[in-house]
């Protein structure tokens, strides 16, 4: 198993380069690196055993592959072929596809390494190839969104390099246990940084632009499974070391209650759909234990959400409300909008009840005010108008592609059901339900004729970095409380 771990880690890399030399098969050979990716993810998760792989010697690059990383590959897997699937048809050169399978590459290598300098070297790669994804179409404004996204991250990275070294000076290691000898500074300044590539807290304020303004695949792969890069390692201490898991909880339920807030009041649904993912990011952190089933849940959800919205008539939630959407296009939206609500027999129900089953009461009290908010948001899209069977508002045919990337998406949300059947039960689901139900009544009685709009001067660039300077004071401060 070792070998073939070692195989499966590089074979993006070299499908990756390969795929200019042959270019014409750049797709299939995508493709085939994702399926490839989620086949050894799902014998991982379905494995009881973990796998871990000591490279070179005792000072060199730990691996560990178990159940919890196996589910994010899992998710990395899925999203990445759907996306390659919806783009099968289009005018994607062979330099789109090697970005997005080194990026996919570079994704997996950070949910299994377990040290924080081959974090940092799989980290900065991502930042690379998401840059290259996000102004392959050349405009203005892409170049302008990637260059914002590149700057904020290589500032945060420079924050961790530096804690990264504190961490060795203290342990002599850049292992992540070695995070529970390690000094104040340091901790305060690895977590800031993978706050704000997490897309955590007011760190994270920098994805709602970031995330919308991107193609449509693009949106669906940074928001599915890049931004969950930046959570992985805090997850990861969080369960390696005691100390550091109610700082964890305390942004979990920050970010949450943030986010959706935020989404409440947003009217563009591609910024509306980005604040959803910092706001989901809270409870993927709230429970490290089961951390990995709510991201892939989410991560499929939210790359149909994207994929969909991508193909509205508008972005524009009172445009949208004054035309009819095509049936089929609805009902795909209403099961990834349900799933990430929390509806029974969809995957989100067993991740959302299985990640408030691990909480201490006072945190889930918070998420379930997050959870009543996440109705809300989603019944924005679930409370569309649908055009009835004699009309046709919309002449061309929706794209096979489209159709393709959301049929294994929603499948996924379906098949994942099997992996938490006992929450099923009355307590549960009557619990679930009523969620639903108070979040839509909301809605309709409030937030449906609400037009207050929020304030979006914090997400300028210049503020942005003066929001790190602000996270690493409250740091400091909590890990020294």
């Amino acid at each position: 198993m070792n070998t073939i771990t070692v195989a499966w880690i590089a074979l993006p890399f070299v499908v990756g380069f390969s795929i200019y030399l042959i270019p014409k098969l750049d797709r299939y050979f995508a493709l085939g690196v994702a399926l490839l990716s989620f086949g050894y993810g799902l014998e991982r998760v379905l494995s009881s055993s973990p796998l871990t792989l000591q490279l070179l010697d005792n000072f060199g690059v730990t691996l560990v592959v178990d159940q919890l990383s196996a589910y994010f590959i899992l998710t990395n897997a899925i999203v990445t072929a759907a996306v390659i699937l919806y783009c099968w048809r289009s005018n994607k050169k062979a330099f789109f596809y090697t970005q997005m399978i080194i990026l996919h590459g570079s994704v997996n290598s950070v949910f299994i390494c377990a040290d924080f300098i081959s974090v940092y070297v799989a980290l900065e790669v991502i930042s690379i190839a998401a840059f290259l994804l996000m102004t392959y179409p050349r405009t203005d404004r892409s170049i302008w969104v990637g260059l914002r996204y590149l700057f904020v991250s290589n500032t945060a990275m420079l924050f961790y390099l530096i804690g990264a070294v504190l961490v060795y000076q203290a342990s002599h290691s850049f292992a992540f246990e070695g995070l529970g000898e390690a000094p104040t500074e340091a901790i305060a300044l690895i977590f800031m940084a993978l706050l704000t590539k997490g897309g955590i807290f007011v760190s994270g304020l920098w994805l709602p632009l970031t995330h919308s303004e991107s193609e449509t695949p693009v949106s669906a792969l940074l928001s599915g499974v890049v931004i969950k890069t930046g959570v992985f390692p805090l997850i990861r201490c969080a369960l390696i070391v005691e100390e550091v898991e109610p700082i964890i909880q305390v942004f979990s339920i920050g970010t949450a209650l943030l986010g959706v807030s935020y989404a409440i009041f947003e009217k563009d649904t591609k910024r509306m759909l980005a604040l959803s993912t910092i706001s989901q990011l809270g409870f993927v952190l709230a429970a490290p234990m089961v951390a990995g089933f709510y991201a892939l849940t989410h991560g499929l959800a939210k790359a149909s959400l994207f994929l969909i919205a991508g193909n509205l008539p508008s972005r524009n939630f009172q445009e949208l409300r004054q035309v009819s959407i095509k049936r089929p296009m609805w009902i795909a939206l209403v099961i990834a909008g349900l799933s990430i609500s929390g509806f029974p027999l969809l995957a989100g129900f067993g991740a959302k009840t299985l990640t408030l089953k691990q909480l201490v009461p006072w945190q889930e009290m918070a998420m379930n005010i997050a959870a009543v908010g996440t109705a809300i948001v989603f019944a924005k899209f679930i409370f569309l108008p649908v055009e009835k069977p004699a009309e046709s508002i919309d002449k061309k045919p929706t794209k096979l592609g489209l159709w393709l990337a959301i049929i294994l998406l929603l499948c996924g949300l379906v098949a994942a059901n099997g992996f938490y059947i006992e929450g099923y039960t009355m307590t549960n689901l009557v619990k679930s339900l009523l969620k639903i139900g108070v979040g839509w009544l909301a809605y309709f009685l409030i937030w449906q004729r609400f037009t207050f709009k929020l304030p979006r001067a914090i997400e300028q660039l210049e503020h942005l970095i003066g929001v790190m300077s602000l996270m690493l004071t409250l740091l400091f401060w909590i890990v020294l409380a």
